[in-house]
C-alpha cells in the first residue's frame, strides 16, 4: 500500500511524520487514485458545507431573500471572522429578518490574527458573528425561515433543516441516510460520515453537476470559486488553492486534517483526511497531491507558501519546515 506522508523538519532531522489517506474519485464513484486507505471512515466535518449550502438555494431562497453570490460563498465557508465577513454574516441574517442571537454557534476568536487584535485594541469580546461557521448558520436560518420551520433548535439533528442536511448529504454521496455516521461539529451543527471514497464521490458529483449552468450545484460551486476570499480568507489555503486554479477547482477545508475537492472540467472529485488529525499537515499535503494528479494550479507565491511551510520559533526565526512525500497508486 503506497502512503502519502508530511514529514516535519527542525533543523536537519525530521521531527514528526503525518500520515495522509487521499481518494479520487469520478462521478460514478469508481476510485481513480488514491493514497493509504482509500475506504478510511471519516467525518467529513466542514468539507460538507457545499452540500449543506444547496437546498437553500434548491428551494428558492436566493431568489425570496435575495442572497448574493458573496453570501451564498459565505454560507459555505468556514471564514477568518475579517471585517468582510462579519459584514456578509450580518447582511445575510438581516435579510431574514433575525440578528445574532439567533446563532446557535457560539463565540470565536477570529481566526484573522489583525482581526482578533482589532477586536482586542477595541475592547471588545468576540460573539457568535466572528465564529468560523456564522454564514452556514445563518444560511440554515434562512432555510427554516424559507420553509416557516421553527428558528429555535435549528442545530438539533432531529429539526427539518438537519433531516434535510443528511438526506441531501447522502443523496449527492449516493448512499442511504441511515448509514452515514454522525457526530456534533464544534459549531454545534451535525456532521456527518463515511469513507473517504463516498465523500471523494460527493464531490466529484457535485463538481460535474456544476457544470450546468442554472443547476444548484452551478450556483454554490460558482460562488465559492468566484468568491474564494468568502470561504476561507487571508492567508488560508482554501482562498489561495481557488485562486490558483483560477475559479477551475473547488476546495474546502474540514477539521481535524480534512479537505474535499472537485475538479468540475474533469469530473473528480478528492477527499483528503491527515489520519492523525494534524492540520498543520493538512494543506501542504492538498498542494502537493493535487500537484501530483495534474490538477490545474498556477504557481504563486500564496500557494507556495502552503506547499512548504516554514517552522518557526517564538523568536519569529524559520527553525524547520513541512515538507510531503506523494505515493499515489492509480487505476487502470
Amino acid at each position: 500500500m503506497k502512503q502519502t506522508t508530511v514529514h516535519v523538519w527542525r533543523g536537519a532531522g525530521v521531527e514528526s511524520v503525518h500520515r495522509v489517506s487521499v481518494a479520487v474519485a469520478d462521478a460514478k464513484g469508481k476510485l481513480r487514485a488514491w493514497s493509504g486507505d482509500a475506504l478510511l471512515p471519516t467525518l467529513a466535518r466542514s468539507a460538507i458545507k457545499p452540500f449543506q449550502a444547496l437546498p437553500l438555494v434548491e428551494d428558492g431562497g436566493l431568489l425570496r431573500w435575495g442572497i448574493t453570490d458573496p453570501e451564498l460563498a459565505l454560507c459555505a465557508a468556514s471564514h477568518n471572522a475579517e471585517p468582510f465577513h462579519v459584514t456578509a454574516a450580518l447582511s445575510l441574517l438581516a435579510r431574514i429578518g433575525q440578528d445574532e442571537e439567533a446563532l446557535a454557534c457560539g463565540p470565536q476568536r477570529p481566526m484573522h490574527p489583525e482581526s482578533a487584535l482589532a477586536l482586542d485594541r477595541a475592547g471588545r469580546l468576540p460573539t457568535r458573528i466572528h465564529n468560523n461557521c456564522s454564514g452556514k448558520h445563518a444560511g440554515m436560518l434562512a432555510l427554516a425561515r424559507l420553509h416557516g420551520w421553527p428558528t429555535e433548535g435549528y442545530q438539533r439533528s432531529d429539526h427539518p433543516v438537519q433531516r434535510r442536511m443528511r438526506e441531501t448529504f447522502a443523496l449527492w454521496a449516493e448512499v442511504a441516510p441511515e448509514t452515514l455516521s454522525e457526530g456534533v461539529d464544534g459549531c454545534g451543527i451535525p456532521t456527518f460520515g463515511a469513507s473517504l471514497s463516498v465523500v471523494a464521490g460527493a464531490f466529484a458529483r457535485l463538481a460535474s453537476a456544476a457544470q450546468t449552468a442554472g443547476t444548484a450545484a452551478h450556483r454554490v460551486v460558482s460562488a465559492m470559486t468566484r468568491h474564494p476570499e468568502y470561504v476561507a480568507g487571508t492567508g488560508r489555503a482554501c482562498t489561495d488553492v481557488m485562486r490558483a486554479a483560477r475559479g477551475r477547482v473547488l476546495v474546502k477545508i474540514g477539521a481535524e486534517g480534512v479537505y474535499g475537492a472537485g475538479w468540475p472540467e474533469a469530473g473528480l472529485g478528492l477527499a483528503l483526511k491527515v489520519e492523525d488529525g494534524a492540520m498543520r499537515a493538512a494543506p501542504p499535503a492538498l498542494v502537493a497531491v493535487l500537484r501530483a494528479l495534474g490538477w490545474p494550479l498556477e504557481e504563486d507565491a500564496a500557494l507556495s507558501a502552503h506547499a512548504e511551510p516554514a517552522v518557526k520559533n517564538t523568536r519569529n526565526e524559520t527553525v524547520g519546515k513541512l515538507t510531503v512525500d506523494v505515493r499515489l497508486e492509480r487505476s487502470r
